[in-house]
């Protein structure tokens, strides 16, 4: 059985991971837009989606612990994407009974429109969305490394199919909810994407909730995310010090994935705005929807994981492939190379004039292969390097890396440029779009240097 390669269960898992990931993406591709259409200003709705994107990878290191120590995965995955179904309805209930608000001359909100019942349901679905994720996020990828032995060289490849789920996902969100985006006229039309993401967030789980019993075992039949038994729960309080050192390794490239996903995550927030206001979008006359840039990580992601996997195993034969601290270094150099990349392209750039496509397609093809180098890698060191009995505990605080890289995100996204001056860390001053990039691209650049440097310690952490 374990030579007839992977589990069934990685399939279920995929199937499951990718509606999850159409859900949160399809949202996430509308949502400033959709606050900015009818209830905040700019500022205020990057913080909120700084704050939203943040804590929904923050309520992990909760889920995991509930996990390990209560639950089980498959319960986990069951709650977290129920009260996620839950928190998709009360934005769709949000945007059914917003009304217009901005005046479009001024750009300011009307205070005469009330309001405040869609916020109220907006904020209440943001609730139910971060409470859910943490119970959803780190047990579904715990449960892909637990389907194989421990040293099964199949794992790698399981983590490569299964983000192949995550970007498929990503894909399509953003592409289906986009045909629902609204405008500040007709803000009420954005309730069909977030109507979209709710149901398959449904489905999914009745799917999962189906099919788990009979798919989610190793290749000898043993369930793979039950409850824990008493035995799991008291085994194994003192870690050994290579344990310790495997965990301190964990807890070092996470901090440097912080400063990834702060710049990677401008996606969502000021690389939409710039998207919606100063680029281009038409395409023999078809004016692109705003949020369908916001799939084209995940299309290159598919188009280029193959490629970047073939080179890794090429490299691999000749006795060159790098170690997978170094790896997460040249990700994040490919992260600092595109906004460079786009801040040369809007140098001098006049506010009232739009560009090309191609200086945001670009950004995002050379920022995918610093995904590529780096996400995947990660998710498949944690599994790797964690104790067992911690498993999902330790995909929570890998998780929870990308929590505080988010809310970061969203406080960068504030200094985007609106003609007045802003300052970054109240002296750096911001005063134009080329600004703004190279903020990025010198904290990606020093980060990705730092880490190069201090990969060799980090390579005898992990073998020791």
């Amino acid at each position: 059985m374990a030579k007839q390669g992977h589990p069934r269960g990685l399939y279920l898992l995929f199937a499951t991971e990718m509606a999850e990931r159409f859900s949160y993406y399809g949202m996430r591709a509308v949502f400033t837009l959709y606050m900015v259409a009818a209830l905040f200003t700019m500022e205020s709705a990057s913080e909120i989606y700084g704050y939203y994107t943040g804590l929904v990878y923050l309520t992990p290191l909760l889920g995991g612990y509930i996990a390990d120590r209560y639950w089980g995965n498959r319960r986990s995955i069951i709650v977290g994407g129920l009260l996620m179904a839950l928190g998709q309805f009360l934005l769709f209930l949000s945007a059914s009974f917003v009304q217009p608000a901005i005046h479009e001359a001024e750009g300011a909100i009307d205070p005469s429109v009330d309001n405040r019942f869609p916020i109220v349901c907006m904020m209440s679905g943001l609730f139910f969305l971060i409470l859910g994720n943490g119970f959803f996020k780190p047990n579904i990828a715990t449960m892909v490394g637990s389907l194989y032995r421990p040293d099964d060289k199949l794992k790698d490849s399981a983590f490569t199919i299964f983000y192949m789920g995550v970007n498929v996902g990503a894909t399509l969100g953003p592409l289906v909810c986009g045909i629902f985006e609204g405008d500040y006229l007709n803000p009420t039309r954005f309730k069909w994407a977030f109507l979209c993401a709710c149901v398959v967030m449904l489905l999914s789980t009745i799917m999962f909730s189906l099919l788990k019993n009979k798919y989610i075992v190793t290749h000898e039949g043993v369930p793979v995310g039950t409850k824990p038994t008493h035995h799991e729960k008291v085994a194994k309080h003192q870690l050994s010090s290579k344990e310790k050192q495997h965990i301190a390794v964990i807890f070092i490239i996470a901090l440097f994935v912080i400063f990834f996903w702060a710049a990677y995550e401008q996606a969502g927030v000021s690389l939409t705005y710039f998207a919606d206001q100063q680029t281009d979008r038409h395409v023999f006359g078809w004016e692109m929807p705003t949020s369908y840039f916001q799939s084209f990580p995940a299309i290159f992601v598919v188009l280029l994981a193959p490629v970047m996997s073939m080179l890794w195993e090429l490299l691999g034969r000749i006795g060159l492939e790098p170690s997978s601290p170094m790896k997460q270094a040249i990700g994040l150099a490919f992260l600092s190379l595109g906004y460079l990349f786009i801040a040369f392209g809007v140098k001098d750039l006049d506010p009232n004039v739009k560009v090309s496509m191609f200086w945001l397609t670009g950004l995002y093809f050379i920022h995918t292969l610093g995904e590529l180098s780096l996400s995947p890698i990660g998710l498949s060191l944690v599994s790797r390097l964690s104790p067992k009995h911690l498993a999902s505990l330790m995909m929570g605080i890998w998780f929870m890396s990308t929590a505080v890289s988010n809310m970061l995100a969203g406080q960068l996204a504030t200094l985007y440029p609106d003609g007045t001056t802003k300052h970054l860390l109240g002296f750096i001053p911001i005063t134009s779009l080329h600004d703004f990039f190279m903020v990025f691209v010198v904290m990606a650049g020093i980060a990705a240097i730092a880490l190069a440097a201090i990969s060799p310690l980090l390579n005898r952490m992990m073998k020791e």
